[in-house]
């Protein structure tokens, strides 16, 4: 099923993109947030699976994607890019959702838990938690902030691969996919990231502060159906994370990746498979 893209208007005038598959208005919507260095084409793997069956839409932050570029890089602070997806979530009467965040977009499904809290029914974090290790923070700000510049799709493919963290569940046409998503052609003829990689320092970067106390934002989960995603080779998240996640919410499903970094495309098999039966228990 072919998605329909909707321009939005961000309080600044800054154009918004996002991308929308219909579905039945009386079953509970599907928003997928992407990571900070994605884009909404990441959501076309679980549209595949829930298009038609349920509405899903996913969001291209400002400065990512087909959305807007800032003047001002400071304008890509996780605040304002937040109050941004709280903004398009009205715009697009998107009420009582099921948020599939990966990476930053799990960060926001917790803050707008807390925030917001009658906006998100049910949550699905990929390989994200209340804790981030520092050092897989620094490897993020590295990839994000780099502009291969890339002459062909197969020197962009070969950069990403080599640079990429494990993800031995994909195959090389998975790879080949995963990188069309990443990279685009740009007027010069060569591939560029699908985001303005001037958002590395003030998403993730020292320009962001050091992290908050996340613990009561994932805390503000604990009335909802919640799964997550763990790659057991994640940077960001550590088992000792997940394991304290599992002890404040003993509810919460896992799914885990051996051999996986960060983060997991959720087109893997076993998570695909999880995630659409975690999605069938919802109204």
């Amino acid at each position: 099923m072919t998605p329909r893209r909707v321009t939005l208007s961000a309080r600044d005038g800054l154009a918004m993109s996002a991308l929308e598959w219909p579905g039945p208005r009386d079953r509970m919507p599907v928003l997928v947030l992407s990571g900070i260095c994605r884009s909404a084409l990441d959501a076309v793997t679980i549209a595949a699976h829930q298009a038609g069956r349920r509405r899903v839409v996913a969001l291209d932050y400002i400065g990512h994607g087909e959305s807007a570029r800032a003047t001002d890089p400071a304008r890509y602070r996780p605040e304002a890019l937040i109050r941004d997806v709280m903004d398009a979530m009205a715009a697009l009467h998107l009420h009582q959702v099921a948020l599939v965040g990966t990476s930053f977009g799990g960060l926001a499904a917790m803050a707008m838990s807390l925030m917001r809290p009658t906006a998100i029914a049910a949550v699905v974090l990929n390989d994200i938690g209340p804790r981030i290790e520092p050092v897989g923070r620094e490897a993020v700000v590295d990839f994000i902030g780099t502009d291969p510049a890339s002459p062909t799709l197969d020197a962009a493919l070969a950069w990403f691969r080599e640079r990429h963290p494990p993800m031995p569940l994909l195959d090389d046409a998975a790879w080949r996919d995963f990188a069309t998503r990443t990279y685009a052609e740009g007027a010069d003829g060569h591939w560029h990231p699908r985001w303005d990689i001037r958002i590395a320092q003030q998403a993730v970067g020292d320009a962001a502060g050091p992290p908050p106390d996340l613990w009561p934002y994932f805390g503000a989960l604990a009335t909802r159906p919640l799964m997550l995603v763990h790659g057991e080779e994640s940077r960001l998240l550590s088992a000792a994370t997940v394991a304290e996640m599992q002890r404040a919410q003993p509810a919460m499903q896992v799914v885990r990746l051996p051999g996986t970094g960060h983060a997991p495309t959720l087109g893997e098999p076993p998570v695909a498979a999880a995630l659409e039966g975690f999605l069938d228990r919802l109204p």
